[in-house]
């Protein structure tokens, strides 16, 4: 929880004080004024009676934001350098009143985030800027990349979607409007064709990383739309990261020198608006697109795990966005491959009461899987569907739910997580199983038949035996005899 240190407290650090208790997070103040400051204890403030450009007596606290809101300029820049001398990494906001000079001003900007002009609406400025948590993330989003010292990566999620595209060109936007050269990277391809429609229409620059690749000509990495190194990308698992931003709840710790994650918002685009709204960093037409676009894909126009930053961030992006041009990325057309997946999908389905799984056998284009699993779902009675396709010595699964209590991302890890890798959202999930570690039986010569038992028996098993047969281990209920599962090894050459 942010903590704030209110230096001064004439009337206007007095407005700020009042505003400040009944919010969460510490509050304490330093003035010099005994007067003043046993008023404030005993209306339960933590205040001290003190100079507030001592450093020694500063060393005594550890604040998130430091308000200086002392009386008369001279004395107002002296605190502000004790204050960023005392608190490197705080937030520093100065309020030096009416009738400074111009200069003066100039130099509360060389030491502090924030100079509040007292000619515009002064106290809610003012607490706009020191209550509000996002806020707070926003500023050290800036100080963090201020910091980095060099060119900056940032790395989507393997063969990224809409939302980590945009958030990745966003949030190179940011680090540009504060002369931080960075480049947006992944590693994998881009294949669905809304998602390929989007980079080309819009000419994004992007950059594909090679796994061998060892980076070191950037000094910092930024991860956005996944938290952690080695996980989803393939950065080595200790590379060091300098700035996260994700929406998606991890499910191990994230370390790094800014962290932002809000589970409770639908994309991580949303979050990427606010940076912009709350840094005051214009949005150009192309940013503005793509993070449109982000929002609407990830909610699923708004239908799935979505909250009203995302109504308020969409709003936004309205102004700015080129709303012809999204039609455009929303309407690509589709490749032979992937028509000729859906049809293969179409005639292979399982359908086990309103659960549809199919498997399609050899790939060329792996999106393809997604699309199919979602057109799947507008056939009548189905409320859960399943493609599966192998590529390259993988089995890559595309999963769709809509209007049911099933948990396809809990239902996938359950089904394959210990031959595979399996994750995602309650209504879109995705698993990756290597080939080696399906097994077939001895004389076994239809291996495709193998596969497709494997995998679509173990998904409609897990659903129908769901949650009582389901081990601690993520084991469910009995395999037919056809086909055997074998615990995934990445070391075995098989």
């Amino acid at each position: 929880m942010v903590s704030r240190l209110v230096l001064g407290s004439g009337g206007t650090s007095r407005a700020v004080v009042d505003a400040l208790v009944d919010e969460p997070g510490a509050v304490a103040v330093v003035d010099t004024d005994e007067s003043r400051v046993h008023r404030l204890r005993e209306e339960g403030v933590r205040a001290q009676a003190g100079d507030p450009t001592d450093r020694e007596l500063l060393a005594g606290y550890d604040p998130d934001v430091v308000f200086v809101g002392v009386e008369g300029a001279d004395a107002g820049l002296e605190t502000t350098r004790a204050a960023r001398d005392a608190f490197p990494a705080a937030h520093i906001v100065v309020y030096l009143g009416f009738g400074v000079d111009y200069s003066v001003m100039g130099n509360a900007r060389e030491m502090a985030d924030e100079v509040v002009s007292p000619g515009a609406a002064l106290v809610g400025e003012v607490l706009d800027v020191v209550e509000s948590d996002a806020g707070v993330r926003a500023r050290r989003l800036r100080s963090t990349l201020r910091s980095v010292g060099g060119p900056l990566a940032i790395v989507m999620h393997d063969n990224p979607d809409p939302d980590a595209i945009a958030s990745a060109v966003a949030l190179r936007e940011l680090a540009g409007s504060l002369d931080v050269p960075a480049a947006a990277c992944y590693y994998g391809e881009i294949n669905h064709q809304e998602n390929r429609a989007l980079v080309n229409l819009l000419d994004l620059d992007l950059r594909t990383l090679d796994p061998e690749e060892d980076l070191d000509e950037f000094a910092s990495v930024a991860l956005v739309d996944h938290s952690r190194p080695g996980i989803n990308d393939q950065l080595p698992p200790d590379r060091r990261v300098d700035v996260v931003v994700d929406h998606h709840p991890p499910r191990a710790p994230v370390e790094a020198g800014f962290v932002d994650l809000r589970h409770g918002v639908g994309a991580t685009s949303t979050l990427m608006v606010d940076y912009f709204d709350r840094l005051g960093v214009d949005l150009d037409e192309t940013v503005a697109t793509a993070l449109l676009y982000g929002i609407r894909v990830d909610t699923d126009d708004f239908t799935r795990e979505v909250s009203k930053e995302d109504f308020v961030a969409a709003a936004t992006l309205l102004e700015w966005a080129d709303l012809d041009l999204l039609q455009r990325v929303e309407n690509p057309s589709v490749s032979a491959d992937t028509l000729a997946v859906i049809g293969r999908a179409i005639r292979e389905r399982v359908v086990d009461g309103e659960v549809l799984a199919t498997y399609v056998g050899e790939l060329s284009d792996r999106d393809a899987l997604a699309q199919a699993a979602d057109m799947l779902l507008d056939m009548e009675d189905v409320s859960t569907t399943l493609v599966c396709g192998r590529m390259d010595g993988t089995v890559y699964v595309s999963a769709r739910a809509r209007g049911t209590d099933v948990d396809l991302g809990e239902t996938l890890r359950v089904a394959y997580e210990q031959i595979g890798s399996a994750g995602g959202h309650a209504d879109m999930a995705g698993a990756q199983i290597p080939l080696k570690s399906i097994a077939t039986m001895a004389g076994e010569t239809d291996r495709e038949a193998v596969i497709r038992d494997s995998i679509v028996e173990r998904f409609l098993e897990t659903i129908r035996e769901r949650p009582e047969t389901v081990t601690e281990h993520g084991a469910v209920g009995t395999r037919p005899d056809e086909y055997a599962l074998v615990p995934y090894d990445p070391d075995r050459e098989d």
